[in-house]
């Protein structure tokens, strides 16, 4: 057993490839294989990687306590469920999201590459993770993923009074040749939850129309929002419920619908999704000219002219992507409660944490 540690005075650093051992270590303690940990910890590292610290290893202890509470299934046993060539459901039996979703995009490749397109919807699973790991995924193939995520109620409809839709991502990935890949990852809420959650504790004031009290009514005072606003509002709010039909409705496991009425389960923590696998070479040219002209097109956007007070043009991803060289090379930066809380899982079960660079 290790001594108890004390907390850090600032961030650390931790090699990408030790913080993904680590995280694996800890998640397979709490009851997943040593696959299925390793997998659900490459997801969390890809986005702690990347700077997006809320979908980080700070979800570990989360998953922990998901799996400990029987809500995520350790043992869970995914099927897949298929009548036609290009498409497919994977029941994922409440399986953690990474699990589930990783097990999409590989099914969704491997179909793509037969029949130029193909789509995987995921019914079932718990917490998706960040979805642009998934279409990244499918990128490294050569061919542009898709994602769509629906999940519980917890963002306001417009119109509507209180928590009404969720905050739903989407995520692309399109492939370049010399280029990062371009990767869009978004939800349709103006403000994450967490974004929330950090204003209330540094007592500073939320944007306008970002965020709502329990009826629906916009505030500022983040002592008082208890939900986040549709991005766009109407634009958001429609886009949520789209991706529910797209996905929930879709596999046949509404969320929407059930959460809104009297079902006994209707508010039992879930989540499903949609991945779609696009081969290039389908639509006409070869991978390598589309790659080539997705070059190009990036190349025309970062030759604009820069606007004043900006300090460049950048597609999406491409920062990102910068930012996971630069992370890889010299460590990821964990902040020190996460580290914390992690350094007490791993007293706990008898694993020493890696050392910090």
């Amino acid at each position: 057993m290790t001594d108890t540690p004390t907390p850090t005075p600032g961030k650390v650093r931790v090699a990408a490839e030790d913080l993904r051992t680590f995280a694996a270590a800890l998640l397979e303690k709490g009851g997943l294989s040593p696959e299925q940990a390793r997998t659900t910890a490459d997801v969390f590292v890809w986005a702690a990687q990347r700077g997006v610290e809320s979908h980080g290893v700070a979800r570990v202890p989360a998953y922990l306590e998901l799996l400990a509470k029987g809500v995520a299934n350790a043992q869970a046993v995914l099927k897949v469920e298929s009548t036609t060539p290009a498409a497919a459901v994977i029941d994922a039996d409440r399986a953690p999201g990474p699990v589930a979703l990783s097990a999409a995009a590989d099914e969704a490749v491997e179909r793509a590459r037969t029949f130029g397109i193909a789509s995987v919807g995921v019914r079932r699973t718990v917490h998706t993770g960040a979805i642009g790991y998934y279409v990244s995924k499918i990128a490294e193939h050569g061919l542009v993923g898709l994602g769509f995520v629906a999940g519980m109620p917890n963002m306001g409809y417009t119109g509507a009074k209180g928590a009404a839709v969720a905050t739903s991502p989407l995520a692309v990935a399109v492939p370049a040749a010399d280029h990062a890949p371009l990767l869009l990852d978004m939800a349709t809420a103006t403000i994450a939850l967490g974004k929330i959650r950090q204003a209330r504790a540094n007592g500073t004031p939320l944007p306008d129309n970002a965020a709502a009290k329990g009826d629906g009514t916009p505030t500022t005072d983040p002592e008082k929002a208890v939900m986040p606003l549709p991005l766009g509002g109407a634009k958001g709010s429609g886009m949520s419920l789209a991706f529910e039909l797209l996905t929930s409705v879709l596999v046949g496991a509404p969320i929407f619908s059930s959460f809104h009425s009297d079902a006994p389960d209707g508010r039992k923590h879930r989540q499903n999704a949609l991945l779609i696998a696009l081969d290039p070479a389908a639509f006409g040219g070869g991978a390598a000219e589309f790659t080539a002209a997705v070059d190009d097109t990036l190349g025309t956007l970062k030759g604009l002219p820069v606007a004043e007070g900006a300090d460049g043009v950048y597609y999406p991803g491409e920062r990102s992507a910068a930012v996971a060289v630069e992370r890889g090379a010299n460590g990821v930066p964990v902040a020190p409660e996460v580290w914390w809380d992690l350094t007490q899982h791993a007293a706990k079960h008898g694993i020493t944490p890696p050392l910090p660079l």
